[in-house]
């Protein structure tokens, strides 16, 4: 009823067949056949629309004139954007305020006329909520995200195409992992079609929700999430989903935020890719998997998507810097004399490290006047030299760790 393989028949000229593509650089550095499942080359760069058109096709004539409704982050609103045009279905989606704009400017791109957008909470989850309330006052149909199971067939369409594209046998597939759906899609055809195929689920550090209910047994919802990653920050993976992966997933892989910050610029300089966090989680997991548990085996990354904002490009080279230990932040108050900066630049700093941010207030009558400075290394291992360099020479400080409130008000 719900089969991939009978999905993937029915997709559109709009819903494209991506490339699964061999990457000799990755391949070299990690002794392993490394394969890119290109879903930022999808028609709405990622693979959510896949979903979107299978649960869409099973909208009856009245369901098509009462229109509908759904929650995203980004990813999810623009399949069903782009859905709507093309069926011709009216559609309101409800998206968080803090959505990246590109992502909403994609989404009025891809559905024109067609499509409402209304901007609500901090989180996926909260549009959620507000998107099945708004479904219920209006009577139209929602079209769920993740946690159903045309959608979940939809999305498992990546590994049908993945098997049609290759005629080796996979070792592994790793999949990002939100609210499950690509995830529980994979896992649903592999355990069909490939059942010696080894599926390794990837989550950010700040949003474990797949993690959590495996240790629990059953998902539970997070109190708090790191939003960075939105494509996957999810406080709580699907129950169809989770019933579908338990036994399937070999194993789940948590990527800090600044790493996939890392991996996006290097997808970027080395390759000319373009990926939003979400897409590059699978690649970012490699360097947390032992060399030998993949040597000479043949890897498939599932490169979700490419709806990166450019104006995110600061944020995500401070992140990755932060994370490398290659960016610190001080407060430091400076003797109000004369050549007090100069000293702190020649004596305390190394020669090629540079600053970054200054913010001095002058205290009238006082005789030290604090300032917060910014400074980036050339290696993580100066920082220490420059402590020690700082108390030498006589210079009161504090090191702003990352956990305190005035860091975050910084780079927040």
């Amino acid at each position: 009823m719900y089969s991939s393989q009978d999905i993937k028949k029915s997709f559109p000229d709009f819903v494209r067949e991506t490339p699964l593509e061999f990457n000799k650089k990755l391949s070299e550095r990690f002794g392993a056949n490394i394969y890119l499942k290109r879903e930022d080359l999808q028609s709405v760069r990622s693979y959510k629309i896949r979903g979107a058109f299978a649960r869409m096709c099973q909208l009856s004539v009245d369901e098509k004139s009462n229109g509908v409704i759904c929650a995203s982050a980004g990813n999810h609103a623009q399949g069903v954007a782009l859905c709507c045009k093309e069926m011709q279905v009216k559609g309101t989606i409800v998206m968080p305020v803090t959505t990246p704009k590109q992502k909403i400017q994609m989404v009025k791109s891809f559905g024109e006329e067609w499509v409402q957008i209304i901007l609500f909470g901090d989180t996926f989850d909260a549009s959620y909520e507000q998107a099945k309330k708004l479904t219920a006052e209006n009577e139209a149909c929602f079209i769920p995200p993740f946690d159903d199971p045309w959608v979940i067939a939809g999305q498992g369409t990546v590994a049908i195409e993945i098997l049609n594209q290759i005629d080796k046998n996979i070792d592994f597939i790793f999949t990002p992992v939100g609210g499950g759906g690509i995830a529980a899609g994979i896992a649903d055809v592999i355990k069909d079609k490939s059942p010696t195929t080894k599926l390794i689920g990837v989550e950010p550090a700040g949003a474990p929700s797949m993690t959590e209910a495996l240790k629990h047994g059953n998902p539970i919802e997070l109190s708090t999430i790191d939003k960075f990653v939105d494509g996957a920050a999810v406080k709580k993976v699907g129950t169809l989903n989770f019933e579908k992966c338990r036994n399937t997933l070999s194993e789940m892989i948590l990527v800090d935020e600044g790493k996939v910050c890392g991996t996006i610029l290097q997808l970027y300089n080395e390759f000319g890719i373009v990926v939003e966090p979400a897409g590059a989680l699978t690649i970012a997991a490699l360097e947390q998997v032992n060399p030998e548990k993949i040597r000479n085996k043949n890897v498939v990354l599932i490169v979700s998507g490419g709806n990166n904002d450019i104006t995110r490009t600061e944020e995500i080279r401070e992140r990755w810097m932060l994370y490398e230990g290659l960016k610190h932040y001080f407060l430091i108050r400076f003797p109000q004399r004369p050549g007090a900066l100069k000293e702190f630049v020649s004596d305390v700093m190394g020669p090629q490290d540079d600053i970054v941010y200054f913010q001095f207030s002058s205290k009238t009558g006082r005789e030290n006047g604090p300032a917060l400075v910014g400074i980036e290394l050339t290696v993580s291992k100066n920082l220490e030299k420059i402590k020690t360099n700082l108390t030498e020479k006589g210079f009161d400080f504090e090191y702003l760790e990352q956990n305190s409130l005035l860091f975050q008000q910084l780079v927040g």
